[in-house]
């Protein structure tokens, strides 16, 4: 079996051939971070460009990768929700004008648990049943999963996605755009006790994030209490490296205390994370050894499959032996589906 899985979820062209078996036969990602970097955050309506100018040619290079046609796939599979409305778009209109021509069935995909699906990639054996915790620059959220199919909302950010916060915090900075990876990379030469920044809710049994508070405290760090405009203050190379320290360990907390408590309320024994904030070397390295205190069997997916691709659409697979494929009225939802 053969499945194109499409991702234009946010700001990432993808497209990506997969297999029954979980084997990549080709993938393409086409990265629009050139286009944002000046504004230092996705600007919607040009993402939206940006994919319509993309789409077909990034599938057919994935397809050419493959050394298949669109004659040889069984199915097409492209991700409705959630994400931006615009984006969305062009990736279900793509997917529904491939499968009208071709006559191939349309498989719809949750960004959110393909996200969880990806740990799957790597994985010797069965992931499921698990908890998930997705955790990206625009979601931060925990489920439970019986199954690849079953999902139950269990808690998440009630405010900013732990990924933003990376985001406006490498901003407050002077750090460069994508902030994850910029505020990881100062980091390294930070002292993560420099500052004592709040942990929201991290002695609590609620399963909730919030890093409003988080991103106050780093500009009162910078600028004093209750500054509003930091931009006139000059920090040195050892500020800048200890802020993003403090700032970065203090989000780790947060995400390994939540989704360690998510699985002991689960009664679970596996915890799968997906996300591009998986990708943090201190998460990935600090959730390992928590989870092996706790005796917590942990999957983290591939590093190359933790920020937006199509191979992670390969959750299709599990609908398409179900029987679960959707019709030409497929609709984009670009909020939050809890289920």
């Amino acid at each position: 079996m053969k499945i194109l899985c499409i991702e234009t979820t946010c700001d990432e062209t993808a497209a990506a051939i997969v297999t029954d078996e979980l084997s990549v036969l080709g993938s393409v990602v086409a990265s629009q971070e050139g286009l944002h970097r000046e504004f230092k955050g996705v600007v919607p309506e040009i993402a939206a460009r940006a994919h319509v100018e993309r789409i077909f040619p990034v599938i057919d290079q994935a397809l050419k990768k493959a050394e298949i046609s669109l004659g040889d796939l069984d199915a097409v599979a492209v991700c409705n929700t959630p994400g931006l409305s615009g984006s969305l778009l062009v990736g279900v209109v793509a997917a529904k004008s491939l499968c009208l021509v071709n006559d191939l069935p349309l498989i719809a995909i949750n960004h959110l648990h393909a996200h969880v699906f990806a740990c799957q990639l790597d994985a010797e054996h069965s992931v499921f049943p698990c908890v998930g915790m997705i955790v990206s620059g625009g979601h931060t959220h925990l489920y439970s999963y019986q199954s690849a199919l079953s999902a139950q909302y269990m808690g998440g950010t009630i405010d900013d996605a732990a990924g933003e916060a990376f985001d406006k915090v490498a901003s407050m900075l002077g750090l460069p755009y994508p902030g994850g990876p910029a505020v990881s990379r100062v980091a390294l030469n930070g002292d993560p006790t420099a500052h004592q920044f709040p942990r929201s809710f991290i002695h609590e049994d609620r399963l909730d994030f919030s890093f409003s508070g988080l991103k106050t405290a780093v500009r009162y760090a910078i600028g004093g209490p209750g500054s509003k405009d930091i931009s006139h203050v000059k920090l040195e190379d050892g500020q800048i490296s200890d802020l993003a320290a403090s700032f970065q360990q203090a989000v780790v907390d947060c995400l390994v205390s939540k989704s360690v408590l998510a699985v002991k309320q689960s009664g679970m024994k596996n915890l799968c994370v997906g996300g591009g904030v998986a990708a943090n070397q201190v998460l990935r390295a600090q959730l390992s050894e928590r989870c092996t205190q706790e005796g917590i069997k942990l999957f983290i997916a591939p590093r190359e499959y933790c920020t937006d691709n199509a191979v992670m659409g390969a959750i299709a697979i599990e609908r398409f032996k179900a029987g679960l494929f959707e019709d030409l009225s497929l609709n984009i939802k670009p909020g939050l589906v809890r289920h």
